[in-house]
């Protein structure tokens, strides 16, 4: 999949622009989706879930924040990574991204455990669908 025909027709969440590069509907993918997200500068996503997917995440470039809630304290937990970290979300688990850098983009690549991207958008890290 070349880098220009990756495909911004996937799932969404407001506050991120995620693109497809492998799927179903794109390459006939039965067990992985492949793409990326892009969060601009002083943005957040909205807070959501990948349903049955484990998520793997690597940061290409910025300082992008992944934002969870411990269920024990209900105190917001956060990962901040750099480029090259990798992240990994579980199933089902509540999360958002950040980018709190005032002035660069925070790009990484997605793989997920489904063949498409699975995305349910939540009112809260803590309240439901």
């Amino acid at each position: 999949m070349r880098a220009d025909h990756i495909d911004p027709e996937t799932a969404q969440s407001s506050g991120m622009q995620r693109f497809a590069a492998i799927s179903n509907t794109k390459v006939g993918s039965t067990r992985l989706w492949m793409g990326q997200t892009h969060v601009q500068p002083a943005t957040r996503s909205a807070d959501h879930h990948h349903g049955e997917a484990e998520t793997a995440i690597y940061v290409v470039s910025g300082a992008p924040e992944f934002v969870f809630l411990d269920e024990q304290t209900g105190e917001e937990v956060r990962v901040r990574a750099a480029p090259g970290d990798y992240v990994f979300v579980p199933p089902y688990t509540p999360h958002r991204e950040e980018n709190n850098d005032p002035d660069i983009e925070a790009v990484v690549v997605l793989a997920r455990s489904t063949q498409e991207a699975i995305v349910i958008n939540l009112p809260s890290l803590s309240g439901g669908e």
